[in-house]
């Protein structure tokens, strides 16, 4: 039954960034959302791609590439609402120089092991853009949630195939989707307070 997880992961995977372009095609509220983030995540996915296609792994080559293109779609939409980061251009360059350096010189293993460390690198800008940003209402809930399933999946199939790097994507994905939702629900516990407050000042008044 564990074979299957790939699938499932690629069921939480390919729409895995609908929900937040929707929200962001939508409502144009980019507050809490990471260009870096969005971007780091396309070029990551496309280089697991080429990981997953290199080590066999058919069926985990879907969500890569749903991710790859969708949170590419996202870079794109936060540039033109001049939500890009110009500081972290030139460090982002510098990564994926780094996997097509391991890619060339290492091959499967060598992608592989910088991979190990490309979830940190990922996730790190979109928790602190969230927790950094005082009102985040531009992120989507259901895209970490999505994350969150995922990630899951992945973890436990790095287990079972004792994967080092797919254990390490799988663990560093949950910890920043936990903290993620933790973070859009905290907010929302801070707007309802402040309405609150605002319509008890405003019966009174």
């Amino acid at each position: 039954m564990l074979d299957f997880l790939p699938i499932l992961a690629a069921c939480f995977g390919i729409p895995q960034y609908l929900p937040q372009l929707l929200k962001l095609r939508g409502t144009g509220d980019t507050a809490g959302v990471s260009w870096s983030w969005a971007t780091l995540t396309s070029a990551n996915n496309a280089a697991w791609f080429a990981y997953f296609m290199a080590s066999g792994y058919w069926t985990a080559s879907l969500p890569s590439t749903g991710a790859a293109i969708l949170a590419g779609t996202l870079s794109v939409m936060l540039v033109r609402r001049g939500a890009v980061n110009r500081r972290a251009i030139a460090w982002i360059c510098g990564w994926v120089g780094l996997l097509v350096l391991a890619a060339a010189i290492g091959g499967r293993i060598g992608l592989g092991t910088l991979l190990a460390a490309a979830s940190i690198v990922q996730v790190t800008p979109s928790v602190w853009t969230a927790y950094r940003t005082a009102r985040p209402t531009g992120i989507s809930e259901g895209t970490w949630a999505l994350v969150f399933g995922e990630l899951s999946c992945w973890f436990v199939f790095g287990l079972w195939k004792t994967d080092p790097r797919l254990i390490t994507l799988g663990a560093t994905g949950i910890l920043a989707s936990v903290l993620m939702l933790a973070r859009i629900h905290r907010a929302k516990r801070q707007r309802t307070v402040t309405m609150t407050a605002v319509d008890e000042a405003e019966s009174r008044a």
